[in-house]
């Protein structure tokens, strides 16, 4: 074990004592006892209330509009009383929001929370047959939508049977308008009573390489998520006492400029929630754009970023990024996933200079947690995935589910309060990834020293005449190119070797490499099974998901077309 990892593995052990902030309890979930934060709120109204101190500071900047804590509160009680006594929603009933990130969305989402009924975001990026299919799946008591999703659903939105909320728009027939709903007389939310292990929120997952499915998390999972993002900062902040030195020096109040959808737990949790109960900031962009996105970040001096590695490649890459500029107001940049591009980690480590930049991973299924690390961990450890949370357990199994050793890769394995209650009416996909608390991720890895590092998907791992080969390595590879902007390697059939790799790239503006050149470079670089034996070379972006995510099975019929 290094210096950082008993730095932190110290830090840890301080900041969860008895008596300390992150005081470890025992809860029971399913039978399983597990650990838990004994400080964290019991449920979400709970958890959202405490963001009312915070009343006078702003909250959100959205397209020259500055949202204060108060007026987003005040239209929050108004929804939750509108929605119990309007439109007849109950506690435990399912709310569905289907919006695009606005100051809105996150009324919509507080109001929903604080009526004591169940926020069900869906995908805003979704076309018709996406949208109806997911708001239907959660059975809505009502449906909270903006002009662009009412456009898109057509008249189709009454099959639902649900109450409609219209946003930004005046309403037609049948349809509620906002402002009906968001004014009130009456102070404060209305009363609910609910248990930490009742239904607290559906949410999708990326669908990145299936239909999505709607994550059952209870108000326990949810609040212990919370608190955990907060000791993830804590530990992070004392193992980086120098870089705190200079943030305290220039004394500006923490901003983040929020890009990625609020509909999914890297929006939700890690932006939305954290923020607000530590009375942060939060710019919204309407859409990405990595030169608007720059202009923002020197308008509100922004302090932090956090994207998928695709988008913060298109930020540091960007003409008008100035590092030297951007070191007086960005303290920190946030990744998300598996490991990182060398490329990516020398721009962000290696230009960016000491910061508190971080990694984490986890998934919806995980309420976002399992693990994180930022600062100096973050700089000393980039190519892991940060250390363990405390409230979660991690294992590395082999196919056969055989426990593994530290260092041995496998499938990571993960339990604890966070975890999913279920996939809403799916038992049969629920019991394929859940077995005595464990959740299988689908995602391989392995452990060392308290650290996390994942190497891939399970089903990104190529099977070369039995050598196994990460997509993620051979990528991290080819984008050391300086003519590729982006990069994917996926498997493709081969008569002789049963699998064999193969990349789909995009060439850098102006830049126009060959399958031989690229094929040349990463040989150069890594043993000869690894390299692709067929490159396809393009100009348009890769297909993606809404949070950067890869979707390689569209990359898979794209190759199967030539």
């Amino acid at each position: 074990m290094d210096d950082i990892a008993r730095t932190l593995a110290g830090l840890r052990e301080k900041l969860t004592a008895p008596g300390a902030p992150f005081e470890l309890t025992e809860v029971e979930v399913g039978g399983q006892k597990y650990p838990a934060y004994r400080h964290a709120a019991a449920t979400l109204p709970e958890l959202l209330n405490s963001a009312r101190v915070h009343a006078g500071n702003p909250f959100i900047f959205y397209q020259g509009e500055t949202w204060t804590y108060a007026r987003v509160f005040a239209e929050a009680d108004a929804l939750a009383w509108g929605l119990r006594e309007k439109l007849g929603v109950r506690q435990g009933d399912r709310v569905a929001i289907a919006m695009r990130n606005r100051p809105e969305w996150a009324v919509a989402f507080l109001g929903v929370a604080l009526a004591g009924a169940v926020p069900a975001p869906v995908n805003s990026f979704g076309l018709h047959d996406e949208l109806l299919e997911m708001c239907a799946k959660v059975q809505p008591r009502a449906l909270i939508l903006d002009a662009e999703r009412l456009e898109r659903l057509g008249g189709d939105w009454k099959s639902l049977g649900a109450e409609v909320v219209l946003c930004g728009a005046e309403p037609a027939s049948g349809v509620h308008a906002w402002a009906d709903l968001t004014r009130s007389e009456r102070a404060g939310p209305p009363p609910v009573q609910l248990e930490p292990h009742d239904p607290a929120l559906l949410l999708f997952t990326s669908g990145a390489s299936a239909k999505p499915k709607a994550v059952l998390t209870t108000h326990l999972a949810l609040c212990q998520s919370i608190m955990n993002i907060n000791y993830i900062g804590a530990l992070s902040a004392m193992a980086s006492p120098g870089v705190v030195e200079d943030l305290m020096r220039r004394a500006m109040p923490p901003t983040t400029l929020t890009v990625v959808p609020l509909f999914h737990v890297s929006g939700l949790h890690a932006q939305l929630l954290s923020s607000m109960v530590n009375g942060r900031r939060l710019v919204f962009m309407r859409r990405w754009n990595p030169g608007e996105a720059i202009e923002l970040i020197a308008k509100h001096r922004v302090t932090q970023f956090n994207g998928a590695p695709s988008m913060v490649m298109q930020l540091l890459e960007h003409p008008s990024f100035d590092f030297d500029a951007m070191r007086g107001t960005l303290s920190g940049i946030g990744f998300g996933g598996a490991g990182l591009p060398q490329r990516l980690i020398e721009e962000a480590i290696g230009r960016f200079g000491p910061s508190m930049s971080g990694i984490g991973f986890g998934m919806t299924e995980t309420s976002g947690v399992a693990s994180a690390i930022a600062g100096e961990g973050f700089r000393q450890r980039p190519n892991s995935s940060g250390t363990i949370s405390p409230i979660v357990q991690v294992r590395i199994v082999d196919p056969d589910g055989r426990l593994l050793a530290d260092g041995e890769a496998g499938e990571i394995q993960v339990r604890g309060v966070s975890v999913m209650r279920e996939y809403w009416g799916q038992p049969e996909a629920t019991a394929e990834v859940l077995h005595e608390g464990w959740l299988r991720t689908g995602d391989v890895g392995y452990l060392e020293d308290g650290f996390l590092f994942v190497v891939d998907r399970i089903k990104n791992v190529i099977n070369r005449a039995g050598e196994k080969i990460a997509a993620a390595e051979v990528e991290s590879c080819l984008l050391q190119h300086a003519a590729l902007a982006e990069a994917a390697v996926i498997s493709i059939p081969d008569p002789v070797h049963g699998e064999a790799v193969a990349a789909v790239v995009v060439a850098a503006e102006g830049a126009a490499p060959t399958e031989a050149e690229l094929q040349a470079f990463v040989a150069g670089r890594l043993a000869s099974f690894k390299v692709p034996s067929r490159i396809l070379v393009r100009h348009e972006p890769l297909p993606k998901n809404p949070t950067g995510k890869l979707l390689k099975a569209d990359l898979q019929r794209y190759f199967g077309a030539r």
